[in-house]
């Protein structure tokens, strides 16, 4: 039985006469290919590019990073004699490029050296994938980001002041963000304030804004974060840092919906949507007297738990080549994937740091991989040691193993289910009865 499947996308940039006598060759091989200059393809998308490399692309290589970077699959370069005798060429074909030929093209090697370039993309899952999920995007496919998601959808066109509650690190700002642009003030402004960043002696200004001679070194009039909040949504992150006196003026704000500039005893109406994080425990600050019980119930109307990364199985890998495409352009690097030793590291890895833990690895991987893959060791990972379980009945240890091995199936296979249950030995179905009874997705 004859399988049908979809072209195989091939964009040649730079043609020259050899790359265009080779093209219906190519096309007859069932190749779909299209053509044109670098800053003329645009955002073409292909499983495969050739680029004919010339001397000026060595010279400026940012478009050429930028065009790779973005389309996010293999490319060969084509390089006529002369530039293969170029000072650094090796080196950057090495580094941003899955082959090279060169001129005049061996055909025969040419067709080989493509179709392991589409298998390579395939098999990274690079092949007509969109990389260019927006930073804002809560990624992942794990059941609690599916749920925190879902409920984001929930609480989103309410009015309700929100309180998000989780450790450093699991983006409780990127889930701020993310109840703002799904809510009705998406059009209006998205306001930010760090209560442990600012310095005290500065928070009020900061906060409420300040009139023209208010202090020493007042010269003009300042327009405070609130104020400039005005039709849309103001997120005050780390609240529990907030010394008691401006608590005290935050909790008149949200009463008053009004606020005073410093210096000054003219009211100005204010209309924000007000939502707050913290990562500590805000029950326990309350006991102690270090934050006002009338705010915490101000602030936390409705509430959110952000997941912590130890618990979002099957994502780990995701977000690590996610990572890896962001931050390719900031080190100057092609994105690499990840060994399975990598892998297998991020895995049984405790993410104390979480999220944020992850994507400076990721940074530092970038920068210090040598090879085409990133390795364990390059994300600083190389040292960890499984952390010893006490004794325990064995239908303790028999769960322990069975759960280990879902999470480590999903962790390389969660985007192909019927792989993973595959690889495990069982049953689709099965694969999802022991993912339900693990509450794992």
């Amino acid at each position: 039985m004859l399988e049908t499947t979809a072209p195989r996308r091939l964009l040649v940039v730079e043609p020259c006469d050899d790359c265009h006598r080779l093209l219906p060759r190519l096309r007859a091989a069932g190749w779909d290919v299209s053509s044109g200059a670098l800053d003329a393809v645009g955002h073409g998308i292909c499983d495969v590019g050739l680029l004919r490399l010339q001397p000026f692309h060595l010279e400026r290589p940012e478009a050429v990073k930028e065009l790779i970077s973005r389309s996010g699959t293999e490319w060969i370069a084509v390089l006529s004699p002369e530039v293969l005798r170029l000072q650094n060429v090796g080196d950057f074909v090495c580094e941003w490029f899955f082959d090279f030929h060169t001129l005049p093209f061996d055909v025969s090697r040419v067709q080989v050296t493509l179709g392991r370039a589409f298998g390579m993309a395939r098999l990274r899952g690079k092949v007509a994938a969109q990389v260019n999920e927006p930073e804002h995007e809560l990624l992942g496919d794990s059941r609690p980001i599916r749920e925190l998601r879902k409920l984001l959808a929930k609480l989103a066109p309410t009015e309700s002041p929100i309180l998000i509650r989780g450790d450093s690190g699991t983006g409780k700002e990127l889930v701020a963000k993310t109840l703002h642009r799904q809510s009705q003030r998406h059009a209006k402004p998205f306001i930010a304030i760090n209560c442990g960043a600012i310095p005290e002696h500065l928070i009020q200004s900061e906060l409420f804004g300040h009139e023209k001679g208010a202090f020493t070194g007042a010269h003009q009039r300042k327009v405070g974060r609130i104020e400039t909040a005005h039709g849309g949504t103001l997120f005050l992150d780390e609240i529990g840092d907030l010394p008691m006196e401006l608590q005290a003026n935050l909790l008149r704000f949200l009463q008053e919906k009004q606020i005073e500039r410093v210096g000054s005893s003219q009211p100005i109406p204010v209309d924000v949507r007000v939502l707050a994080a913290t990562h500590v425990n805000l029950e326990a600050a309350i006991e102690k007297g270090l934050f006002r019980e009338d705010l915490y119930y101000r602030l936390n109307v409705l509430q959110v738990m952000t997941v912590p990364l130890r618990e979002r199985h099957g994502d780990i890998g995701m977000l690590a080549n996610h990572f890896s495409r962001v931050y390719s352009q900031e080190t100057g690097r092609r994105p690499r994937s990840f060994t399975e030793d990598a892998l297998d590291a991020m895995g049984k890895h405790g993410w104390p740091g979480n999220v944020r833990e992850l994507a400076n690895r990721v940074r530092r991987g970038l920068v210090l991989a040598e090879g085409r893959q990133i390795e364990a060791a390059d994300l600083g990972l190389q040292t960890e040691q499984a952390t010893a379980l006490p004794m325990a009945t064995l239908e303790d240890y028999k769960y322990r193993a069975e759960r280990q091995a879902l999470c480590d199936v999903l962790h390389r296979h969660s985007d192909n289910l019927s792989v993973a249950a595959r690889m495990l030995g069982v049953s689709r179905p099965t694969f999802y009865r022991l993912l339900h009874k693990h509450q794992i997705r």
